[in-house]
Formats: structure tokens, C-alpha cells, sequence
């Protein structure tokens, strides 16, 4: 695999490991209560009741639900071009679980299909691209601590 495709597939990989154990420490904080099944139910609820609570929390949640559209349907189209399987597993988990976690996996999957397929070496990514997605990281780690932080 170019390095080009494993630098993609570590910074993949990265994404989907500090959305996990953000969304993972976010969610136990919110389901730490609930003891049983009902009560994950009444959680769950409360979940969906919170994120309708004023005007932002409504912006940020028709945007992220947008956005995965977007990226779900993105992956399904994907997948069936170039014969990646089990889409709808990323998909499912991206309900269950969190779509920022199972983009960046699906990514990686499409990453290593692609240059199974090509079997040579990639463009290099270009530095002044390679600088604007370092830019784009930073500014999402600072708004994600603004967001925790709150």
C-alpha cells in the first residue's frame, strides 16, 4: 500500500479512536444511571429530549443527522461500486454506536480496497493540503473542548 493510502488510513484510524472515547465517556455519563432495560429505555429518551433543548442543540443535531445521511448514503454507493462488504454493519453501528466512529472505519476499509485494486502508488497529497486537514483537525479538537468542556 502507497504510504500515501497508510498515512489516510492512520489518520482514519486516529478519528475513529478519539470519537470513540469521547462519545464513549460522553455516553456513560449519560447512562450511568440507568440500571435496567426500562430504564436504558428512559435514558435513550431523555437523549433525544436533550438534544431539542434550545436553538444550538437543535442547529447541531439536524446537521449531524444531515451530515450522515449524507455520509451513509456516501458508503452505501461506495461499498457497491467498488465491492466493499458489510456496509450496512457500518451503518447499523453508526446508529447504535456513533457515525464518527463507523465513517472513519468504513474509510479505511475503502482505503485498502482501493489500493488492492490499484496495486501501485497513489498521488502524494499535496503540503499545503496536507497543512489545511492538520488546520481542520486542530479547530475540531478545539470546538470538541469547547463542547466537553461545557
Amino acid at each position: 500500500m502507497a504510504r500515501t493510502r497508510q498515512y489516510l488510513c492512520l489518520f482514519y484510524g486516529l478519528v475513529a479512536t478519539i470519537a470513540l472515547i469521547a462519545i464513549s465517556i460522553e455516553s456513560l455519563g449519560h447512562f450511568r444511571s440507568a440500571e435496567s432495560l426500562a430504564e436504558i429505555g428512559a435514558a435513550a429518551i431523555r437523549f433525544l429530549t436533550d438534544t431539542q433543548v434550545n436553538p444550538a442543540t437543535r442547529i447541531v443535531t439536524i446537521d449531524l443527522l444531515l451530515l450522515s445521511l449524507a455520509a451513509m448514503t456516501f458508503m452505501v454507493l461506495e461499498a457497491r461500486r467498488l465491492g466493499i462488504r458489510f456496509v450496512w454493519a457500518y451503518i447499523l453501528l453508526g446508529f447504535a454506536l456513533a457515525i464518527s466512529v463507523t465513517f472513519p472505519l468504513f474509510m479505511i476499509a475503502r482505503e485498502r480496497h482501493l489500493a488492492w485494486q490499484e496495486g501501485g502508488e497513489s498521488a502524494p497529497l499535496a503540503a499545503a493540503d496536507g497543512l489545511a486537514i492538520a488546520a481542520l483537525a486542530a479547530t475540531v479538537v478545539v470546538l470538541s473542548g469547547c463542547v466537553i468542556g461545557g
